[in-house]
């Protein structure tokens, strides 16, 4: 047996393992890389050690620590009233409204894990607030940043218009663009609908009114039943009203708490804004940038930041980082090449193809899709030369299925999502982006293999 099949085979146990006896995936995954990478491929510690997502690991952490420290002091819950106040109420908009500015974030020249750092605490927290599914809210954001992430101007679409040119083949950067933007408007409509967006309510403020009338209802009916029956006169009723006054006055209060801005909330929006910027126009690291702007918070602040180290998802970023150095592994041994260029010599040009975007989803779903793409796409360059393939369709079907799984918990963007959740039970939400993360690598590829590549676009 080859050892990039043992690879292989040893992730698939990793999963197997984490599944069903409930132990931390990237644990089992640094123990996978370490058992693999001495026994099977012959890799010290410095080479199995260069796999470690370093700057990964600091962006989840950064990113966590900075929003942690913005809940603590409201700021997140201001921005969620600064939301419904822009969308007049509408909460069913919001899911939407983080699709566009994530996607507009990308399309201008954010990289697009940035993009999900700056928006998806935001987005998650107001999920949280509104009761909106994390899974819809999450996937409205990836989505959204893949769907504006191959502009002729954006990160990705620069690098694969790159390779193009550089291998001599046709290209078309607005044939490009528009194809991941439609996959992913698309996605992004069918998950709206399957996870309850239809049913959010029209209005912000009828959603907390409800809440807290459900609330001193429960509490009225109970002393009602106790007024009327030791009394038998009306006493129920004015109690059920002083109940209702009392919740509506503490409602009162709550929102106009988390209206205001004080100090703490100021800085904290102010190193928001200062995230962005960094990120966007000066090209700064994003977690280096958050680590650097939540210590000056916590500096100013102690009081709201003492337990935000706490709050950071190191559960999540164990696993994240044990699995992205499992990977590296994997590419050091070059498992990913040769199960390319395996598929590559089949010599049935169509039947390359779509096996090419399935290895380009399966693979960029646990790395990076950046570099998945700079493989793959020389890949296909024998078979393109026969003219049996558009290229112009086959670079976007290979670019679309490399990005569109994003949303996996292993990718940077499903991390930074599955880490900026507040109040959800992260393990659930881990299975839940992970299996539609699946069924993401298992239709999407097919689909735009369909429609890309089989009518023989460019």
């Amino acid at each position: 047996m080859s050892a990039e099949l043992i690879s292989i085979l040893v992730l698939v146990v990793v999963f197997v393992i984490a599944t069903t006896r409930s132990i931390n995936m990237g644990a089992l995954a640094f123990a996978a890389a370490f058992g693999v990478g001495e026994l099977v491929a012959d890799l010290d510690a410095d080479k199995i050690f260069a796999g470690f997502p370093g700057d990964l690991f600091v962006v989840l952490v950064g990113v966590t620590y900075l929003f942690a420290i913005a809940r603590a002091n409201g700021t997140t819950d201001w921005l969620v009233h600064a939301s419904i106040r822009l969308v007049r109420g509408r909460v069913v908009l919001i899911p939407w409204v983080m699709f566009v500015l994530t996607g507009a974030l990308t399309a201008i020249g954010a990289v697009s894990p940035a993009a999900v750092a700056i928006v998806a605490p935001i987005a998650l927290s107001f999920a949280a607030r509104y009761s909106i599914s994390p899974l819809l809210m999450g996937a409205m954001v990836v989505h959204g940043a893949q769907g504006g992430g191959f502009s002729p101007i954006s990160i990705y679409g620069s690098i694969v218009n790159g390779i193009v040119e550089r291998e001599g083949l046709p290209g078309n950067e607005v044939a490009l663009f528009l194809a991941s933007l439609i996959v992913n408007l698309v996605i992004a409509g069918v998950v709206f609908v399957l996870f309850g967006g239809l049913k959010l309510r029209g209005d912000g403020v009828l959603v907390e009114a409800a809440t807290a009338s459900g609330k001193a209802g429960r509490v009225a009916n109970g002393s009602g039943s106790g007024a009327g029956s030791a009394t038998g006169t009306g006493t129920g009723t004015d109690e059920n009203a002083r109940e209702r006054e009392r919740g509506k006055g503490s409602s009162e209060e709550t929102d106009e708490d988390t209206s205001r801005l004080n100090p703490a909330r100021t800085a904290t929006l102010a190193a928001l804004v200062a995230l962005v910027v960094a990120v966007l126009a000066f090209d700064l690291d994003a977690g280096l940038t958050s680590i650097t702007l939540a210590v000056l918070l916590s500096t100013c602040w102690p009081e709201d930041s003492r337990n935000a180290v706490t709050q950071i998802a190191w559960p999540t970023v164990l696993l994240i980082c044990g699995v992205l150095t499992y990977v590296g592994v994997l590419d050091q041994m070059g498992t990913i090449d040769w199960a390319g260029e395996g598929v590559s010599d089949i010599g049935v040009p169509l039947l390359s193809a779509v096996l090419l975007c399935y290895i380009g989803a399966l693979v960029s779903a646990f790395a990076s899709s950046v570099g998945i793409m700079g493989a793959l796409i020389p890949l296909a360059v024998p078979f393109l030369a026969q003219g049996e393939i558009g290229a112009v369709g086959m670079v976007a079907a290979l670019a679309v299925s490399a990005t569109v799984v994003d949303v996996s918990p292993f990718s940077t963007n499903g991390a930074l999502v599955l880490a900026a959740a507040p109040d959800v039970d992260r393990e659930r939400f881990f299975r839940q982006l992970m299996m539609y993360g699946g069924v993401v690598v298992a239709v999407v590829p097919a689909v735009v293999w369909l429609a890309l590549v089989v009518p023989g676009w460019g």
